[in-house]
């Protein structure tokens, strides 16, 4: 649910600042099961296009509360799990000490990954890399610490149909029906706030709004981006939710219309 905004934040410093203002509020939201797009569509899109990671060393760039990073280790990889907030990283730490998948946290910038070139067989990237600054940056820094024959796979907002003119439209009963893209440009790292409107008001009301800061970046620029860091493109997704799913979740109908994500993975070449 956008609520408009006008700040604008682009230095690297300021983002992380405003992730970590975030953090309590993603921490419970989320944990409590309002992130639905998350939970029920992006995730399990992810998952069912990741090519098997047992035995290998992953990295999780922009991990958040680490729910992602978890669900990766299980599936037998050793992962490191990054970010740039402070309370994110405390939050998946108490979890992983709880309950232990071997999972190593490190606070750090996808920006200047604080690894050796080469250090991972793999790295995943779940909605993140559209909120950095300079994302070209955080993709070449990403190809960077994959040995060869690694690969990348990241999901961001889709880039031709989430721009800041995108507007679902509902009828009466609260169905979506259509997806209205209107031309709209906004500067660099404009600062949008929203909600997990689907959280009970009492719930969702006791946590300031969301500050995400906009990097709009176009399909080609993204396709062109992945390809100048010498990855080459293997797989691509645009999850939308199945007739049964979208009845059961509603919230989530609208990516029938047009997606909501995409989901790319590329590999670093053997030679």
């Amino acid at each position: 649910m956008p609520l408009g905004g006008e700040e604008v934040a682009t230095d690297p410093a300021q983002v992380a600042r405003l992730w970590e203002a975030n953090a309590p509020a993603w921490i419970a939201l989320s944990r409590a099961g309002w992130d639905l797009y998350r939970d029920h569509l992006n995730t399990p899109a992810f998952l069912r296009i990741l090519p098997p990671v047992g035995g290998l060393r992953g990295l999780d760039i922009g991990c958040g509360e680490a729910t992602n990073s978890r669900t990766v280790a299980a599936r037998g990889a050793r992962i490191t799990a990054l970010d740039v907030a402070p309370s994110f990283l405390a939050a998946a730490a108490a979890t992983e000490a709880a309950d232990p998948r071997g999972i190593r946290f490190v606070r750090g910038s996808a920006l200047a990954l604080p690894f050796p070139d080469g250090t991972f067989d793999f790295a995943t990237s779940f909605m993140c890399l559209m909120d950095v600054p300079h994302p070209d940056r955080a993709l070449t820094e990403a190809a960077r610490i994959l040995r060869p024959g690694g690969f990348l796979q990241f999901s961001i907002l889709h880039p031709s149909y989430t721009g800041p003119g995108r507007r679902v439209l509902r009828d009466a009963e609260g169905t979506a029906y259509a997806i209205e893209l209107r031309e709209a440009t906004l500067p660099d790292g404009t600062v949008e706030r929203w909600r997990f409107s689907s959280a009970p008001p009492a719930l969702r009301d006791a946590y300031p709004p969301f500050q995400v800061p906009r990097f709009d970046r176009s399909l080609a620029w993204w396709l062109n981006a992945v390809a100048c860091t010498g990855l080459h493109l293997e797989a691509a997704e645009e999850p939308i939710a199945e007739p049964e799913l979208a009845a059961r979740v509603p919230t989530i109908a609208d990516t029938r219309i047009a997606p909501l994500f995409l989901i790319l993975r590329a590999r670093k070449p053997l030679r």
